[in-house]
């Protein structure tokens, strides 16, 4: 059944019996569990888990320095990474590793990073969760093209316009086109609380390729405020970008493009909701396994999959349970810490977390489960403790932030955004995504309630300005809702209500399911602020 058939039938009812009966067996185990996505099998032969110890992705030293600025300079560039043992991986990357190195900023001061596009396609450049002028947001169309100049505008258009995405480059869209030639530079303010950031490519219509190729990384703010709590930092202190990936035969990496040349934008038929691997990957590193001693390590957990959502938990859980305590969510710190047995974390999602080792005899091994996986995916990776028990001068304190809640009664405008698979495709308010028309106008400064609602499974992203859930179908917000929040995971059939503000940068901007799959097959939308 063809894409438009199949959506079709999918918007006439809600949950796993729909697309049932729409002809999609293979996706409807995925949805009585309200998870996404369908699994692409790796031909390659895995390795068994727990060999390979974790990267840590470097951090990036900048190439200059000012009183008020730091600057930085990326090369996007072909590498063969190895990936699984033995076998070579092309991926695209940024600077040669996977993921690309980690930026460290201060809050308030400025952080310019040039980024150079030596790949043979053109690339975006998003700081998802970053306070950013419009200019240097990521706007899907403000592409860098390759600095070979095998790019012209015929051939940029022919790439975005096609059938699968439904949509063509008429004068409006055109308009909204920002081509820069090999190089563009993205100034990043940073007026913004300490917070887990991650760079990534954010073009129109081959995010999810191009992610899964390689093309993400971290970006890690602090402040004040951060620094003078007693929490764990140096190396205590790890990123954790959470993947999944297939792999061919060769190594290489496994995507189901609609067009292998990448000139028609989208996948085939049967992963259209979401492309599913079946290998689980920790900053790079198939099930990798790290040693921790008896002491106190702040994670903080990304899930940069496309479409894969994920139910962590410690094996063995600790003790009296509680073992994930979480200090953060996507905007910062949280007013007070939660202590969780098991956390869900939708793509793009970012939650740290402190867990307490010296809960655990030495030479326990403690593996991170994924209780939304089975099989390969089941596990996520393996922490072993050393022996003794060092003194720890960490703690988690009782209140970590003053996070003031936004009045919603203040609110001067509700606005509605369905997300929808529908005949249409994936839409939001019925339709695809169009650059230069906006959905919303909202003014700068002024409170507003947003409220989302789907038939399928979307984690919903907003740029700009991070936001507060209010609820869940009217009722109260979930276990995973609390803080400031940039991505908001939805059910099917659910309704969630945020409430922000926009502030400080005119312009345009995007709200958009950060399923990448469904992201590139339209479901997106503009907002302009003034």
């Amino acid at each position: 059944m063809r894409r438009r058939a199949l959506l079709g039938a999918g918007a006439a009812a809600l949950g796993a019996g729909a697309l049932t009966a729409a002809g999609w067996p293979a996706l409807s185990s995925y949805v009585r569990e309200g998870l996404p996505g369908k699994v692409l099998t790796s031909t390659a032969e895995l390795p068994a888990a727990f060999r390979t110890p974790l990267p840590i992705p470097p951090v990036l030293k900048p190439t200059s320095t000012s009183g008020t600025t730091d600057s930085y300079d990326i090369t996007q560039q072909h590498a063969e990474l190895e990936i699984l043992p033995g076998l070579r991986t092309p991926a695209w990357t940024y600077g040669g590793t996977f993921p690309g190195p980690t930026i460290v900023s201060r809050s308030g001061r400025r952080t310019v990073v040039r980024h150079r596009n030596e790949l043979d396609r053109p690339t975006v450049v998003h700081l998802h969760g970053g306070h950013t002028p419009a200019a240097s947001d990521g706007y899907p169309t403000s592409l860098i093209l390759p600095a070979d100049g095998s790019y012209d505008m015929h051939r940029v258009e022919q790439d975005i316009s096609g059938p699968a995405h439904g949509m063509s480059m008429d004068h409006t869209a055109m308009a909204a086109m920002d081509l820069a030639a090999g190089t563009r530079t993205y100034t990043y303010p940073l007026d913004q609380r300490a917070a887990t950031l991650w760079y990534h490519d954010h073009r129109m219509g081959y995010t999810g390729a191009s992610v899964w190729r390689g093309l993400a990384g971290f970006h890690l703010v602090h402040d004040d405020e951060e620094e003078q709590l007693p929490l764990p930092r140096g190396d205590r202190d790890i990123p954790l970008m959470i993947t999944d990936r297939s792999f061919a035969a060769d190594g290489s990496f496994q995507y189901p493009l609609l067009d292998g040349q990448m000139h028609t934008p989208g996948v085939t038929d049967a992963y259209m909701n979401g492309v599913l691997g079946d290998v689980i990957l920790v900053n790079g590193a198939p099930w990798p396994v790290h040693r921790v001693d008896r002491l106190r390590y702040r994670l903080r957990l990304l899930n940069a999959s496309n479409a894969r959502l994920y139910k962590l938990q410690l094996d063995p859980q600790p003790d009296g349970g509680g073992g994930l305590v979480q200090i953060g969510s996507d905007g910062g710190l949280l007013h007070a810490p939660r202590r969780h047995d098991a956390l869900e974390i939708a793509p793009a999602e970012r939650f740290d977390v402190i867990v307490d080792f010296s809960r655990y005899q030495p030479g326990t091994r403690v593996r991170l489960l994924n209780r939304f996986g089975d099989g390969s995916t089941a596990q996520v990776m393996r922490f072993d403790i050393n022996s003794g028990s060092p003194h720890d001068d960490t703690k988690v304190p009782q209140q970590l932030s003053q996070v003031r809640p936004l009045d919603a009664h203040r609110a001067a405008v509700t606005r509605d955004f369905h997300f929808r698979g529908s005949s249409a495709g994936w839409t939001i308010n019925g339709t695809q995504y169009q650059p230069g028309r906006p959905l919303a106008r909202p003014q700068l400064g002024q409170v507003e309630v947003w409220r989302f609602t789907t038939n399928f499974h979307h984690p919903v992203h907003l740029h700009l300005n991070p936001f507060q859930v209010l609820s869940r179908n009217g009722h109260g917000i979930g276990a995973f809702d609390h803080g400031w929040k940039d991505t908001v995971d939805l059910h099917p059939a659910e309704a969630v209500e945020v409430v922000t503000r926009f502030t400080d940068y005119p312009g345009t901007f995007m709200i958009h399911c950060h399923n990448l799959e469904h992201e590139d097959m339209a479901m997106m939308a503009d907002f302009t602020t003034h």
